[in-house]
């Protein structure tokens, strides 16, 4: 098998895994209002239910969105929905992407503001290999010297078929925004939230913090809503 292959069918199996840990913790059905934070639509055939889903991404990512019912373009730091609109708001390997410290704590924040519950995954920063790049240790290099390597050797070059254009774009905007986080930062960034541990061969590999809100929760939303009702 091409080594572009085995990483495209192993990119999917992690997928799937997760995304059938999500549908079983939420218990999702296709009554089910999901806030899905820079996914596409591909992502969500691997459930055997169909939410109600709107996804919301930024313009350029437009033709990765053909198909899809409902989407918004948006940033996920500044959220164009009112609080609690989604039962749930799901993000996956994004996180990471928004920018600084700051950034995240305005993405972590609005994430929790319109969702009832949430599940927000992101790639280990402590993990051997880092995950955007599928390169060993490169990650835990100074910057300085990520941007002299990074450039000219790095394993997602290899694997995956891009552009000339879009491997330049990815590559800095990898080196100027990516921000990998660990177990301590993401219980800091959603508190009160349960935080998985995704594990590959013992390791953790991704972290994933979770919101499911409880019957008395649901109770004193409802009772607030209907105090604003009358």
């Amino acid at each position: 098998m091409p080594a572009h292959a085995w990483f495209t069918s192993l990119s999917r199996y992690f997928r799937r895994r997760r995304m059938q840990r999500f549908a079983r913790e939420f218990g999702i059905t296709s009554e089910t209002r999901i806030l899905d934070i820079g996914g596409t639509p591909d992502c969500w055939a691997l459930l055997r239910a169909s939410p109600h889903l709107t996804l919301l991404n930024t313009p350029r990512a437009r033709d990765d969105l053909a198909g899809a019912a409902d989407w918004v373009a948006g940033d996920g730091r500044r959220l164009p929905f009112r609080d609690g609109t989604f039962d749930v708001v799901f993000s996956n390997s994004v996180i990471e992407h928004v920018g600084d410290a700051a950034s995240q704590q305005s993405f972590a924040g609005e994430v929790a503001r319109v969702g009832r519950g949430f599940w927000v995954q992101t790639p280990n920063r402590w993990f051997p290999v880092e995950q955007h790049l599928l390169t060993p240790f490169i990650h835990w290099l100074p910057r300085a010297w990520q941007r002299a390597i990074v450039p000219r050797f790095n394993v997602w070059s290899m694997l995956v078929r891009v552009t000339p254009d879009r491997r330049r774009f990815y590559i800095e905007h990898y080196l100027s925004d990516v921000r990998l986080l660990g177990f301590g930062e993401m219980r800091a960034l959603f508190p009160g939230a349960r935080v998985i541990r995704e594990r590959l061969w013992g390791v953790t590999k991704s972290l994933v913090a979770v919101k499911i809100e409880s019957i008395a929760e649901t109770q004193r939303r409802k009772e607030r809503t209907d105090n604003v009702k009358t």
